[in-house]
């Protein structure tokens, strides 16, 4: 479904390679968390997936199609297949959280029927249908500046959702949540993954969450891959390698 073939990434003025020769496939109903250290390459591999980082070399084939071969209104349109979550949640705070539910729609509609703020009445009960999906109803009238961070999160899941996405992709998204709210949201990525069969793909520096709800762990260091497997043979000696 989704395949790296030789991918390199050379920020300019920086000596070392943020990514170096990846080659990896991923199938739909994986639930994948990418581990390393900071620096080792996890938000510039996340970031090719879905094209927002272009490499300096290599593909990414979503559906035997090279995404960097597209065009940007091509691009753009793939996008609308590959929901994303920020570590920083990327929402609107003025708006409630509908509003903010709602933009998860604007890749797949009209330019002015989102600049109008025009949603059909199947269109509104599909974001209602995803806000009670994260239990988050009795929040729906709210702004955004009025939720906690886990709160945000879960509306971040939601938009995401309503994108009606294949692969569902994570930069660091429990990385400021305390561990139990951290929990609470991979729970929650996890029921939204088997529900939809989606292809989910997460940076996390928590190992004990990534062993926990992967079904696939891949750790980077210095921007090579050095370790793809089941979580189970995550060992303390290849935690050792990834991290000291």
């Amino acid at each position: 479904m989704l395949q790296l073939n030789n991918l390199h990434v050379k920020y300019p003025k920086v000596k070392e390679k943020a990514l170096s020769n990846i080659s990896l496939s991923f199938n739909r109903g994986e639930f994948i968390c990418i581990l390393g250290k900071s620096g080792a390459g996890k938000s510039t591999f996340i970031r090719c997936l879905n094209g927002l980082q272009r490499p300096t070399s290599g593909s990414v084939i979503l559906n035997h199609q090279n995404i960097f071969s597209l065009k940007e209104t091509e691009l753009r349109r793939v996008r609308v297949e590959m929901g994303m979550i920020f570590q920083h949640f990327n929402l609107i705070p003025r708006l409630t959280v509908y509003q903010n539910v709602l933009t998860g729609m604007f890749g797949s509609r009209t330019p002015l029927k989102n600049l109008l703020g025009l949603f059909s009445k199947e269109e509104k009960q599909l974001a209602n249908k995803m806000i009670e999906s994260v239990d988050l109803t009795p929040h729906k009238d709210k702004r955004i500046e009025e939720l906690s961070g886990g709160q945000k999160q879960r509306v971040a899941i939601a938009r995401a959702l309503l994108q009606n996405p294949k692969v569902f992709l994570g930069d660091e998204p429990v990385a400021s949540l305390d561990p139990g709210t951290a929990n609470r949201i991979f729970s929650l990525l996890q029921t939204m993954h088997n529900e939809y069969n989606l292809l989910t793909i997460i940076n996390v520096h928590d190992v004990i969450l990534a062993k926990k709800f992967a079904t696939r762990i891949i750790a980077l260091r210095e921007g090579k891959v050095i370790f793809d497997d089941t979580p189970e043979y995550f060992t303390d000696e290849t935690y050792n390698e990834v991290y000291l």
